[in-house]
C-alpha cells in the first residue's frame, strides 16, 4: 500500500534513481521510493509491497561475447527457473531484426550460441532477453 509520508527538496534526488517523464522511482530493498513533481518541490510515497531481491528475478548474470561481433554471438545467463525464454535482436530505433529464441528453458546455467554472419549489418544493436515479466537488455556492435 502507497502512502504519501512528506515532501522532500529536489535536491535531495538520490542519483540511483531513474528519472522518466515527471516521475522519479528508486527501489531499495524492500521499499519502493517515489517521487511525484510539484511546483517547487518532490512529494514522495513508500511502498513495501515489493522486494527487489536478485534471488527473486528469473533472469541474471546475462553476459554476450563477443563483442564486437563478426559472425558468432554467445549469450550467457541464469534462469532461477524453469521458464518460456524469448532473445530478440534489436536494432537501434527498437524494431525487431531477428527472433533468436521463443521457447521453455529449465532452470540454471544458460550458454547459447548464434549465427550472426549475414544476417545482422554492420552497426549496433540490443540483444533483449525476456522471461516473463523482466526484460533485460544487452547492448552487442557488429563489425
Amino acid at each position: 500500500m502507497t502512502r504519501i509520508i512528506g515532501k522532500v527538496a529536489l535536491t535531495m534526488i538520490v542519483s540511483a534513481m531513474m528519472l522518466t517523464t515527471g516521475k522519479a522511482t528508486a527501489n531499495f530493498s524492500a521499499v519502493d521510493l517515489s517521487l511525484i513533481p510539484t511546483k517547487t518541490e518532490f512529494l514522495y510515497a513508500v511502498s513495501s509491497e515489493r522486494a527487489n531481491d536478485d534471488s527473486e528475478k528469473l533472469i541474471s548474470n546475462v553476459k554476450v561475447f563477443y563483442n564486437p561481433i563478426a559472425d558468432q554471438v554467445t549469450l550467457n545467463f541464469k534462469l532461477n527457473k524453469q521458464n518460456t525464454v524469448a532473445i530478440k535482436v534489436m536494432d537501434a530505433l527498437g524494431n525487431e531484426v531477428l527472433n533468436l529464441m521463443n521457447g521453455r528453458l529449465d532452470d540454471g546455467l544458460q550458454s547459447l550460441s548464434f549465427d550472426a554472419n549475414g544476417k545482422l549489418t554492420a552497426g549496433f544493436y540490443f540483444v533483449r532477453v525476456t522471461s516473463g515479466t523482466e526484460v533485460i537488455v544487452k547492448r552487442i556492435s557488429v563489425r
